[in-house]
């Protein structure tokens, strides 16, 4: 979920309909994003504009923010088909985490005031009031929920994948399948603490210790595995899957690892949260929910209801 060195990779890419994980890049005009339950219809596909307030969503707001209007967001922007640039120059993003954070507001009648950020700085800066809301397919973890509390709108979770032609490598099902590689993953996502906590794992198994690498851009993550600097790469399931859809990345999705329940990031005790459940909600009840899933191919994700702050999936 990064940002510049992805653009410089659109050149060499530029014929995918969505780029690959490593990109932040597309030609939204062609074609959405696949999934497993086939393509979608349209990245431009306009699902939110229509929208109106719901004033039963709006009641629950907190005073201060109904009389500002706005939301402050903090935004990780980087892959498809969470949050990304849908061309060279930039622009407003596109992806899950912006339909929903564009939808939501629109019912509660709030004006969007996204800064993008890099992933790792978002949550510490939403202690500090910089941000009301954070976004970057944050997963809800135990760990983080003891800081953070969570709004959930789809269900995602940690995969693996290889470069295309490694058939050593088979699904992921324990880590102790890892002894001796070189994993790369994203720099303070849940991966990374998934692979440091059980890096004494092999060790203690007698084995070779799996070596981490954590990247803050997709882009040089990507680049990495394609070029054996690294031998597995961890990351979110439709974020990988999504990748290895795409010809050009060569890369193989090992399936699912870990699933995760993904949120709308909070300070801990925020007053926005009852406001947040209900406008996802309302979306799930109206159809909306589904048409955003189901325009980025993640239809597989999705949530009976939202809920704050649940407890991470066993």
């Amino acid at each position: 979920m990064r940002t510049s060195t992805a653009r410089r990779l659109l050149a060499t890419a530029a014929l995918l309909p969505v780029l690959a994980l490593a990109a932040c890049g597309s030609d939204p005009k062609i074609a959405g994003a696949a999934g497993p339950a086939g393509p979608a219809a349209t990245a431009t596909e306009d699902v939110v504009s229509g929208l109106t307030r719901s004033e039963a969503a709006a009641a629950l707001l907190p005073e201060d923010v109904r009389r500002a209007g706005t939301l402050k967001f903090g935004s990780a922007v980087g892959s498809p088909p969470t949050a990304f640039h849908a061309d060279q120059a930039g622009g407003k993003p596109a992806g899950i985490d912006v339909d929903f954070t564009d939808a939501v507001a629109r019912l509660l009648g709030l004006t969007v005031q996204r800064e993008e950020a890099a992933f790792e700085t978002i949550l510490p800066a939403l202690d500090s009031g910089k941000y009301d809301v954070g976004t970057g397919n944050f997963g809800v973890t135990t760990a983080r929920l003891k800081t953070i509390d969570f709004v959930t709108y789809i269900d995602d979770g940690q995969g693996f994948a290889v470069k295309k032609d490694n058939t050593a490598i088979q699904p992921v099902t324990d880590l102790l399948q890892l002894c001796g590689l070189t994993i790369g993953t994203g720099a303070g996502t849940t991966f990374e603490t998934t692979l440091n906590s059980r890096r004494n794992a092999c060790s203690d198994a007698g084995r070779k210790p799996y070596e981490v690498k954590a990247f803050s851009e997709s882009g040089a993550l990507l680049t990495s595995l394609q070029q054996g600097r690294v031998d597995v790469e961890m990351s979110t399931i439709n974020g990988l899957r999504h990748q290895a859809a795409q010809e050009a990345s060569g890369t193989r999705f090992l399936g699912e690892f870990h699933r995760l329940d993904v949120g709308f990031a909070l300070k801990k005790g925020s007053e926005l949260a009852p406001a947040l459940q209900a406008a996802v909600n309302q979306l799930i009840k109206d159809g909306t929910y589904e048409r955003i899933l189901r325009k980025w191919g993640v239809a597989e994700s999705a949530i009976k209801e939202s809920q704050i702050s649940p407890p991470e999936h066993g």
